[in-house]
């Protein structure tokens, strides 16, 4: 009886995924997470990634016997909880530190092209781009390099680029204690390049807007900024 309802959980499961098809969304401005997210420390669960991962290169029909192939399930649970999900983890955060604005300026500040490495939530593979971040200063300035380890650290997490781009805004706006903040992201999904449409020149833009530049004239100064060629 246990075993015929497992079955019929399955299936149902699977009318639902193929129900949904590519109609995904997210409804949460978070990354979903679990309360208990953090309770395994990363030794842990790179034993538990690789254990799982090498159960799926088996399945695959992989011979793990193969000297190219034995080390990949430790090297893919490394890579995931070390590297390109390093971001889901809060302690990983950057610590951006504000300096007093000696000079002065009070115009808008520019850092754009900030390449960027994440995966889709969706199927677990790439998506590749760059983000152009802006903020007129509210008396405290931050190291630059901090608005490139805070596009990155969202980006180290499956994600949405939609979400990605809210919660990179988010962070800058409570860093820099200031609501004259501008995010736009233009990446490659390869969840459209390398499988379903398989469309290889479509890109996706998306932009977040709040205090001044939500101003036509400041916003446009902006975008005039990150279209103008790297010198």
């Amino acid at each position: 009886m246990k075993q015929k309802e497992t079955l019929l959980n399955t299936a149902e499961d699977k009318h639902h995924h193929e129900e949904v098809g590519e109609n995904h969304h997210s409804v949460s401005l978070e990354t979903p997470m679990r309360e208990d997210a953090f309770e395994l420390d990363d030794e842990i669960k790179i034993e538990l990634i690789e254990k799982h991962f090498r159960e799926i290169m088996l399945i695959l029909g992989l011979d793990m016997s193969d000297d190219s192939l034995k080390g990949t399930p430790h090297r893919v649970a490394k890579m995931y909880v070390q590297e390109i999900f390093s971001g889901l983890n809060p302690k990983n955060a950057p610590k951006a530190k504000l300096f007093e604005n000696k000079y002065q300026y009070k115009n808008m500040l520019v850092e754009k092209q900030i390449s960027f490495h994440s995966t889709c939530e969706h199927h677990f593979v790439p998506i590749i781009g760059k983000a152009h971040v802006a903020y007129i200063p509210n008396g405290r300035v931050v190291g630059l390099s901090k608005l490139n380890r805070i596009v990155r650290y969202f980006a180290q997490r499956p994600q949405v680029q939609e979400r990605m781009t809210i919660q990179i805004a988010n962070m800058l706006k409570e860093v820099l204690d200031t609501q004259d903040v501008a995010v736009v992201i233009e990446a490659d999904h390869l969840c459209v390049a390398s499988r379903g449409v398989k469309d290889v020149t479509s890109n996706t833009i998306t932009s977040e807007y709040s205090g001044k530049f939500q101003d036509n004239n400041t916003r446009e100064e902006f975008l005039k900024y990150i279209s103008m060629d790297n010198m």
